[in-house]
This record gives structure tokens, sequence and C-alpha cells, in this order.
């Protein structure tokens, strides 16, 4: 499933068996680059979730501006999830975080109706996610030395 708009972004939402070696090269770089890199977080970035996902992305041109992965329920939470949620530097600013979000939710809702949406978001960025619905759903806790808490979208009606 891909889409453009006026800007020239190309939005695509693959599973991982579609992604190719390139995608998934740039898509595991990315995540790299901000998760470890410029949050100075070493962890293990593969954790078996990757071959159940769809991987919602942004593109333009052959820069990665927007990435993020849509879990369905069961892995690892009961409920749906998005996660591994990133906006590089160069595509910050742009409004592609809200819309990255937005998409999510939207094509979990699609995929997988009936089920409520679950993340566990970096705690400082709590009123982000509250501002696209999701409530605070239990006590903060530390993931890999940042402060983390799971928030919960309800199932669309």
């Amino acid at each position: 499933m891909a889409t453009g708009d006026e800007t020239g972004d190309r939005w695509e939402a693959l599973p991982f068996e579609a992604l190719g070696v390139h995608r998934l090269y740039d898509i595991l770089a990315l995540r790299q680059a901000v998760f470890v890199v410029e949050q100075d977080c070493p962890y293990l970035d593969c954790d078996g979730l990757d071959a159940a996902a769809w991987h919602l992305f942004c593109r333009r041109g052959q820069t990665l501006l927007a990435y993020q992965r849509c879990l369905p329920p069961g892995t690892p939470y009961r409920e749906s999830s998005i996660g591994r949620i990133i906006v590089p530097e160069a595509g910050r600013g742009l409004g592609l975080g809200r819309e990255l979000v937005r998409r999510g939710i939207a094509f979990n809702r699609e995929r997988w109706p009936g089920h409520a949406i679950r993340i566990g978001a970096q705690a400082r960025l709590t009123a982000f996610y509250e501002s696209l619905g999701f409530s605070v759903d239990g006590d903060s806790y530390d993931e890999d030395g940042i402060a983390h808490i799971h928030m919960t979208l309800p199932a669309a009606d």
C-alpha cells in the first residue's frame, strides 16, 4: 500500500517479507541512528517482532523521513501496537511525527478492527500522544535507561 502527497512524500506500508534488503537496511540504519546514537541508548533493536509487523514509512526521494512498525494484537500486547516511531532530524518540524502516528492509528484500526492500540511511549512524549487520543495506562517504567509509559487508544466505535 503506497500513497503520495503534494510534497512528493511517498507513504508506504509493507509487511516484513516485502521490504527487500535495501528498505530493510535503511530502516535499521535509521533506528540505530536515532535510538542508539542520537539518544545514546545502546539496546538490542532486533527484538524478534519485525517479522510480524507491517512497516509504515515516508520517503522523499531516497530519504527516509518517518518510520514506525505496526504490530497485530498479541505481539507484544493483547492490543494492536505501534512502535519504533521515528522522525529523523531531517524530517523534524514538518508535522511528520503527528502524520506518522495518525497514519499508524488508521492502519491498525483498518487492519485489526475492534482492537485498542497500546504503545510504550517515551514519557517525555506523553502530551504528544495524549493529543492524538492516547491515555496513560500505568506507571512510568525504565526501558534501557529512558523513562517510558504505557498508553492506550480505545478501539474505534
